[in-house]
C-alpha cells in the first residue's frame, strides 16, 4: 500500500518545505485541509523545523484598548495633547503587531466577553498559544480566576482550569515559552499582599502549587530566563504602595526559590510595565547574550548587566517624546526593544523599535484603530 504524500508528486520533504513558509495567520485554514495536514500543524517537530529555518515571525502581543469608543480628537487637540478620553470604562482586546511586516490584527474575542478583557489581566505565550489570565470583569471589577487560551494553530479559544485559591490581582506572570505558565504575588480581594506562587501547565490543563516566596510582592513583574521565574518588586500589605527593591527566583528544575536579591531595583519603582529582560538563550535564536535588564524610567531606556556583580542602572538612550508616558516595554528580537506609550496622558498610543546596539529609534506605523492604551505586552515567536 503506497502512503499518501503532504503533497501530490512531491516528496514529503520538499512539501513540509512549502508548508513551513506559510504564514501562522493560515494555520487554521491549512489544518483543515486534510488529515496529514491536520497532522503536520499539529506536530512539534513541524514547528520546530519552521523556526529553524527562520520562518517564525516574531509578534508582540497587547492588551490594547479599544479607541473607537471614544470621540476623535481634531489634529490640533492631538498636538497639543489638550483632549481626555470620555469618563468611561475602556474595553480592551487582544491586538497582534507582527515585528518584520509591520502588520497590526485583533484576535477574536473571548466567547462571552462583550465588554472586551478583563481589565488588568495578565498575558503570556505557551508553545503555539496565548494565555490570558485574571483581570477584574470590565462591568463590576470583581476579581477573576478565569484562565482562557488561544490557539494558533486552531484559530480558536478554550477555557483552562481557573487559577486556585483566593481571587488575587496585580501578580507576577510569566511563562517558559513552552508549556508552563508561573503565577506569584499580588493581593487578595481583601487587598492583602500574597506569597504564594503556582505553575500552570497548558497542555494538561493542570495547576500546581508551588512553594511560596519568602517576601509579600504585590504589584511585581515577573519573567522567566535559565529555567528561573523571577519576581522583581513589589509591595507588602504593611508598606502598601511603597515598592520594594529586590528579587526572588523560582527554580523550575529543584523546585525551590533561592536567596532574596536585594538591589535589583531602587526602592519606589514599579516594575510592572516598564521593566523587561534579555539575554541568555533567547526563544527567538541560538546566539547567548549577555543578561540585561531593560526599565524605563524618567524618559530614559536603562539598563542592568546581571551578570556583572554590582552593576548599577546606567542610561542607554533618551525614548522619543511621543512614548514617554505610560510606556509599555518588552524584548523582541535579540537585541531589540518594543515600547508603545503616549506624549501625553489620555493620548494616541505610538509604538518605537531600538536597536540595542546602534541606540537608534525606528517609528512604527500604528493605525488609528490601534493607538488606544496598552496596559500590557508580551512578545512570543510563532
Amino acid at each position: 500500500m503506497v502512503e499518501e504524500a503532504l503533497l501530490p508528486g512531491l516528496p514529503d520533504e520538499i512539501a513540509r518545505e512549502c508548508l513551513v513558509r506559510i504564514p501562522y495567520t493560515g494555520f487554521p485554514t491549512v489544518k483543515s485541509v486534510c488529515k496529514l495536514w491536520h497532522q503536520e500543524m499539529e506536530s512539534s517537530d513541524f514547528h520546530s523545523f519552521r523556526k529553524s529555518g527562520g520562518f517564525a515571525h516574531t509578534v508582540v502581543a497587547m492588551t490594547q484598548s479599544d479607541p473607537s469608543p471614544f470621540i476623535a480628537p481634531s489634529n490640533s487637540e492631538k498636538q497639543t495633547c489638550s483632549y481626555r478620553a470620555p469618563n468611561m470604562t475602556p474595553v480592551y482586546r487582544l491586538t497582534l503587531y507582527e515585528l518584520a511586516t509591520g502588520a497590526c490584527s485583533t484576535l477574536p474575542a473571548i466567547p462571552g466577553f462583550a465588554h472586551g478583557l478583563p481589565l488588568f489581566c495578565q498575558i503570556t505565550s505557551a508553545g503555539r498559544s496565548i494565555v490570558v489570565v485574571g483581570g477584574w470583569d470590565p462591568e463590576t471589577w470583581a476579581a477573576s480566576d478565569q484562565v482562557y487560551v488561544f490557539n494558533f494553530v486552531c484559530g480558536r479559544w478554550s477555557s483552562g482550569k481557573p487559577m486556585p485559591g483566593p481571587r488575587r490581582s496585580f501578580f507576577a506572570c510569566a511563562s517558559d515559552s513552552n508549556r508552563t505558565m508561573f503565577v506569584a504575588g499580588g493581593h487578595d480581594e481583601e487587598k492583602n499582599a500574597m506569597r504564594s506562587a503556582l505553575a500552570y501547565d497548558v497542555e494538561e490543563d493542570r495547576w500546581v502549587h508551588l512553594p511560596d516566596m519568602i517576601e509579600e510582592r504585590d504589584e511585581c513583574k515577573g519573567i522567566f530566563c535559565d529555567g528561573m521565574f523571577r519576581v522583581i518588586g513589589g509591595y507588602s500589605t504593611e508598606f502598601q504602595g511603597r515598592f520594594g527593591k529586590s528579587m526572588e527566583s523560582f527554580d523550575s528544575v529543584t523546585g525551590e526559590w533561592g536567596p532574596i536579591e536585594e538591589e535589583t531595583l531602587e526602592v519606589g519603582t514599579c516594575p510592572r510595565t516598564t521593566t523587561c529582560y534579555m539575554g541568555g538563550n533567547h526563544a527567538m535564536t541560538t546566539t547567548v547574550r549577555r543578561r540585561k535588564l531593560y526599565r524605563c524610567r524618567e524618559g530614559k531606556l536603562e539598563v542592568k548587566d546581571w551578570e556583572e556583580t554590582g552593576s548599577l542602572w546606567t542610561v542607554v538612550v533618551d525614548f522619543p517624546d511621543e512614548v514617554k508616558v505610560a510606556p509599555c516595554l518588552v524584548a523582541v528580537n535579540e537585541g531589540s526593544l518594543f515600547v508603545v506609550g503616549s506624549e501625553c496622558h489620555g493620548g494616541v498610543h505610538q509604538g518605537y523599535v531600538l536597536d540595542v546596539e546602534n541606540k537608534r529609534w525606528s517609528k512604527v506605523d500604528l493605525p488609528e484603530e490601534f493607538s488606544g492604551h496598552v496596559q500590557t505586552a508580551y512578545s512570543l515567536y510563532i
